[in-house]
């Protein structure tokens, strides 16, 4: 078993304006910085073996942060956890987004669906796990990855089968949320909290 800590980025420029960022390399702000530091001060009292992270600014900054305060090796970088790609709507403000198309599930020339997200963020997850496990000594294995909101918003949904609240549910940049692997399966422990 691998326990999966999914800590949002830092705040962005973007994320301030609620602007859509999607695969748009925005980098962290003096704010998303001090989310990161005040991020890793709270799992700093906790066992992790590594960080991995998108490799968007955004996400590997804050990574970076983070490992740096704990004491660990730099994020390992995984392509899969990149951001949902918003085709047409990324770089529109939330509220023209959400005016425009109807909802976050809505067909969008070229973004991704949450399925397609949840499909590639599954993947990534399985392999840090996998690697996760051949590079720790302990049984239990825990380490630290951090991604965007898209892709945490995709994977809660998957493992919830929708079933989870999203509506008011913003996932907040520096926050965590866990789950467990195993061989085949993937179960949340807890959404949306600042550690």
């Amino acid at each position: 078993m691998t326990l999966l800590t999914l800590v949002r980025h830092g705040q962005t420029d973007w994320n301030l304006a609620r602007r859509i960022q999607g695969s748009t390399d925005i980098p962290l702000n003096d704010t998303g910085r001090a989310d990161a530091r005040w991020a890793a001060g709270q799992l700093e009292g906790s066992t992790h073996h590594a960080v991995y992270a998108s490799p968007l600014a955004r996400a590997r900054e804050t990574a970076e942060i983070i490992a740096e305060g704990i004491g660990l090796d730099g994020p390992v970088l995984v392509p899969d956890l990149r951001e949902r790609e918003f085709g047409n709507g990324e770089g529109m403000l939330v509220e023209d987004y959400l005016r425009t198309y109807g909802d976050w599930d809505a067909a969008v020339p070229g973004a991704e669906t949450l399925g397609d997200v949840a499909e590639r963020a599954l993947r990534a997850l399985d392999g840090i796990a996998r690697d996760a496990r051949r590079r720790s000594a302990p049984m239990a294995e825990s380490v630290i990855v951090v991604a965007h909101g898209g892709v945490i918003r995709a994977l809660i949904d998957h493992v919830s089968g929708g079933t989870l609240p999203r509506v008011g549910d913003v996932i907040r940049n520096g926050s965590a949320t866990r789950f467990e692997a195993s061989p085949g399966s993937l179960r949340l422990l807890e959404q949306n909290v600042l550690l």
